[in-house]
């Protein structure tokens, strides 16, 4: 998690990124110290229709812990939201890909590339009960260019 809250970094500099709020299934990983020390909001339980309701943007940026955004998404993100209203995602990185025959007839996590949607969108969306996931299933963005390093690299570099 400490390599995608440093990546947004940048987006909060720049303005793209006003409010992170971090979502956790009752990890015992220092997740909630970590969020703490970066100033995001921490919620073990949660309700979807809150949790949209009070982001302070008007998009939200809805990323897997873990996963990376690759240099230039700041720019690409930032002209995207001021030009589009329909939900975007990143293209998948070229370097960190998974073999052929892995990726072959592979169903893909719905939040492997992210997902940048509108908070209008999102609140229509929200149900009670709703899981984080449900939010990009049924979704169809757009690829943005820039690059995202999935989640499950840094999975991987743990074993």
């Amino acid at each position: 998690m400490a390599q995608t809250l440093a990546v947004l970094v940048a987006g909060a500099i720049e303005g793209l990124v006003s409010d992170v709020v971090v979502l956790d299934h009752g990890s015992k990983d220092g997740s909630s110290r970590l969020a703490d020390a970066a100033g995001c909001r921490f919620h073990v339980a949660w309700d979807m229709r809150d949790i949209v309701r009070e982001a302070r943007g008007e998009w939200l940026l809805l990323v897997e812990p873990g996963a990376r955004l690759q240099s230039g998404w700041v720019d690409e993100a930032s002209e995207y939201v001021a030009l589009h209203n329909q939900p975007a995602r990143f293209s998948p990185s070229r370097v960190y890909r998974k073999p052929f025959y892995l990726r072959f007839g592979r169903v893909r996590p719905p939040l492997e590339h992210g997902l940048l949607l509108p908070k209008r969108q999102a609140a229509a969306m929200a149900e009670a009960g709703m899981e984080l996931v449900e939010f990009a299933r049924g979704v169809k963005p757009v690829r943005l260019m820039s690059e995202m390093i999935p989640s499950w690299v840094a999975r991987e570099g743990r074993r």
